[in-house]
């Protein structure tokens, strides 16, 4: 008996892996650098060197690069250095190979800088590594049966196909000129750069990215009577990437992430020290699907001969919903007497950590903290600037009409929007727009036939069957299980009971006539 069948590609995790790497590390000030009198503020980043896989195992190495900006011991001058720390890490993966694929993420669970005397520093961080190696596997779908006098069950069915997976790099490039009014730039000491409201959307054999950046630069300038210069700027963008197999009607599931940011000064039309280049780089794990309808058999069976079904349990997913949900929060952090009062705040930054995740009614409850560091300046000339670090807890549930316990989704969280706003010289009001959105799928397992194979009919048990009974609906019967039962068709039940549907109720008396003698 030949079965028609239809491929759906899936996507399964193969295996995953977590791993947590601490840095303790005393680091010397290069002797080009000035004595440290007050540390203002710390930054960090993973770069990753090499990754490779081999049998059971992924080996990564890199630094994580500190920064520190710091406030000089005798000339007050407001400097900054960099320190590279080296790791070299191995994760035990079981089941992949050296030609697997691998996905790793890292996230800098905290990072301090603390000076031990004007010359030397201890940094300390603990970052962890998130490996996941995903395997592509086909599903061969049974919709349809080549051979007459065979009952058929099916049932449609909307199923999520992987049609496109794959990793590319997104790169942005702007340049901005400085404004008249500021000095030329002698020498870059601070800068910062984030990824705001990205927003991809498929388009056939493209991808369009669109979003901004929001950069920060602190530097020296050329004006000796007044050398610290800052600026803030939005940079839009709006470009594309090349993505062969695309269609605007597929359901993107991709995760962006900063695989480069850099920024350089060049000179002007004059040639004068004026121009910012900004260049940022996304790194982008692609998941593009297709929904797709499918007739898929159920079950087989005919009243002249035995149906005997191979096959296995299978996870069919189908999409679930798609939401875009935005969450609003806001607070005050309060400073300190130490911290001094605040003149003026020359630049803030966030970064969002969903903590916990939990599956509600109708939706996903997030729990998680937007990390704040907000740099300002103060009315004392001697020690101008000053940090202040700030949580910003939230809790918000993402609408999800009809998920489970069983079902899966992909949740990812961003920062939209920032602003800070001094209330008085001690306290500085927070509001921020963090983006939740989640893909959610929904897995039905079910029996997937792969072969049906004929053997003739029990005769005995036919024999013992009347030819002719009249049989009472239970709770829970089909007209498709009576008629598989009794050795008749549905068709033959629904004619000889004069039923214009094959819909049957608990205590609905039928005619049965088997359609097969002994």
């Amino acid at each position: 008996m030949e079965l028609r069948k239809e491929s759906v590609q899936m996507l399964h995790v193969k295996s995953r892996a977590t791993s947590q790497v601490t840095f303790d590390a005393d680091y010397n000030v290069p002797d080009a650098k000035p004595d440290m009198g007050r540390l203002i503020q710390s930054k960090g980043d993973i770069v990753m060197d090499e990754v490779r896989l081999s049998e059971g195992k992924a080996f990564i190495s890199g630094n994580l690069n500190a920064d520190v900006l710091y406030v000089g011991e005798e000339d007050q001058k407001v400097c900054s250095l960099a320190a590279k720390l080296p790791f070299d890490e191995t994760l035990n993966l079981e089941g992949i190979a050296g030609g697997d694929k691998m996905c790793l993420k890292w996230e800098i669970e905290d990072l301090s800088v603390h000076m031990i005397h004007s010359r030397k520093l201890n940094i300390k961080a603990i970052v962890t590594f998130y490996a996941v190696v995903d395997e592509m596997t086909g599903i061969q779908l049974p919709v349809e049966i080549s051979e007459d006098g065979i009952s058929v069950k099916k049932k449609k069915v909307q199923l999520m196909t992987l049609m496109v997976h794959k990793k590319d790099t997104l790169r942005i490039k702007d340049e901005v000129t400085l404004a008249s009014n500021k000095p030329n730039i002698d020498m870059l000491l601070w800068n910062t750069i984030e990824v705001r409201g990205l927003d991809l959307r498929l388009e056939d054999n493209m991808i369009k990215a669109r979003g901004e950046l929001a950069v920060f630069v602190l530097y020296s300038g050329e004006d000796e009577e007044n050398p610290l210069q800052w600026v803030e700027y939005v940079l839009p963008f709006n470009t594309e990437l090349d993505c062969t197999g695309c269609t605007a009607d597929m359901i993107p599931n991709i995760a962006a992430s900063v695989m480069h940011q850099s920024i350089e000064v060049k000179p002007d039309a004059d040639g004068e020290e004026r121009v910012l280049s900004v260049d940022v780089v996304l790194e982008l794990d692609m998941k593009l699907y297709r929904e797709e309808e499918h007739d898929l058999i159920l079950d087989v069976y005919s009243p002249l001969k035995e149906c005997i079904l191979q096959g296995k349990e299978e996870c069919l997913e189908s999409l679930l919903v798609r939401n875009d949900s935005k969450c609003r929060v806001s607070d005050r952090i309060e400073l300190k007497e130490s911290q001094g009062k605040i003149l003026q705040i020359c630049h803030s930054q966030g970064r969002v950590k969903v903590e916990k995740t939990k599956v509600v009614e109708n939706g996903i409850q997030a729990e998680g903290v937007v990390f704040l560091k907000i740099l300002y300046i103060t009315g004392n000339d001697e020690m101008p600037f000053y940090s202040v670090d700030g949580m910003l807890p939230f809790s918000h549930v993402i609408e999800a009409n009809g998920i489970t316990e069983d079902s899966t989704f992909f949740l990812q969280a961003d920062l939209e929007q920032l602003s800070t706003s001094m209330i008085d010289s001690n306290e500085i009001e927070v509001k921020a727009v963090i983006s939740l959105n989640v893909l959610v799928l929904q897995c039905e397992k079910r029996m997937i036939i792969s072969k049906v194979e004929e053997q003739p009919l029990d005769m005995q048990k036919i024999q013992a069957m009347p030819g002719i009974t009249v049989y009472v609906v239970k709770s829970g019967d089909t007209m498709w299980d009576i008629a598989k039962h009794f050795y008749t068709t549905v068709e033959e039940i629904c004619t000889l009971n004069e039923l214009e549907s094959d819909q049957v109720t608990p205590g609905m008396p039928l005619l049965l006539v088997k359609k097969v003698e002994g």
